[in-house]
C-alpha cells in the first residue's frame, strides 16, 4: 500500500475478516477537521487523553463486538502514535479527501465478513459503550435518537452494506436510512459531535 500507511504496517490492511455472523464495530475518524483548527482534532484534549480514545475505548469495551476497526486518513501517523487504540485495529483510508464514503467503504471492506457493523464516529466521545451494546443488539438498518434528531450509533447489515458501496463523495449511510427503525438514547448520554473547539468545550463541561 502507498501513503500514510507504509509509516505504519498494522494500519494496512491484514486481509483477515471477521467470523461468518459475527457483529463488528467501525468508528470513522479521518476527516480533516478543518473547523477545528490547525490541530488535529482527533487528538484534543478531553479529560486527559486524545478525543478519538474515548470513542474507540467504548467500542472496545463492548464484548458483543467481535472486531472492532477505526478508519484514519489526516494526520494517520500522528494520531496512531499518540492514540490508544486498544484491541481496535486502525486501517487507513488513503483518498479519505473525497469524502465520508470513502472512509465508511474503507472500513467496511476490512469488516466484508461480518452479519452485522455497528458504526459511530471518533469525534462523538460521549456516546457511551452501554448505548453501543444496545445497538449490537438491534437488527440491521436502526439508528439513534437524541432528543428526535437522527446520529449515531448506527447497525449495517447485508443489504445496507451493498447498497454503500455506490456511494461517492461526502456522503455516509443517511440516505439509506430514511426509513430506519429509530431507538431514543438521549435520556442515556450525549452524541455531541465535536467539530469546533466551542464543542469540545461543551463535551468538557458535560464530562465535569
Amino acid at each position: 500500500m502507498n501513503g500514510v500507511a507504509d509509516s505504519f504496517p498494522d494500519l494496512a490492511s491484514s486481509g483477515g475478516g471477521a467470523e461468518p455472523g459475527v457483529t463488528a464495530g467501525l468508528i470513522l475518524a479521518a476527516g480533516a477537521g478543518t473547523r477545528f483548527g490547525a490541530e488535529p482534532k482527533q487528538l484534543a484534549d478531553l479529560g486527559g487523553r486524545p478525543l478519538l480514545e474515548w470513542a474507540v475505548a467504548a467500542q472496545c469495551a463492548v464484548p458483543a463486538l467481535g472486531r472492532v476497526v477505526v478508519v484514519l486518513g489526516s494526520h494517520a501517523v500522528e494520531i496512531r502514535a499518540r492514540v490508544d487504540v486498544g484491541r481496535a485495529q486502525p486501517v487507513v483510508c488513503d483518498d479519505w479527501e473525497s469524502g465520508q464514503a470513502a472512509s465508511l467503504q474503507r472500513g467496511l471492506r476490512e469488516l466484508s465478513d461480518a452479519a452485522r457493523v455497528v458504526i459511530t464516529l471518533g469525534d462523538a466521545p460521549l456516546v457511551t459503550s452501554a448505548v453501543i451494546a444496545r445497538f449490537a443488539a438491534e437488527p440491521p438498518g436502526t439508528r439513534a435518537l437524541y432528543d428526535g434528531t437522527p446520529g449515531h450509533p448506527v447497525v449495517l447489515g447485508a443489504e445496507q452494506i451493498t447498497a454503500l458501496t455506490a456511494l461517492r463523495g461526502d456522503r455516509g449511510a443517511r440516505g439509506l436510512l430514511t426509513d430506519a427503525l429509530t431507538v431514543e438514547v438521549g435520556h442515556l448520554c450525549s452524541g455531541l459531535d465535536v467539530d469546533t473547539p466551542e464543542d469540545l468545550d461543551a463535551a468538557r463541561a458535560a464530562l465535569r
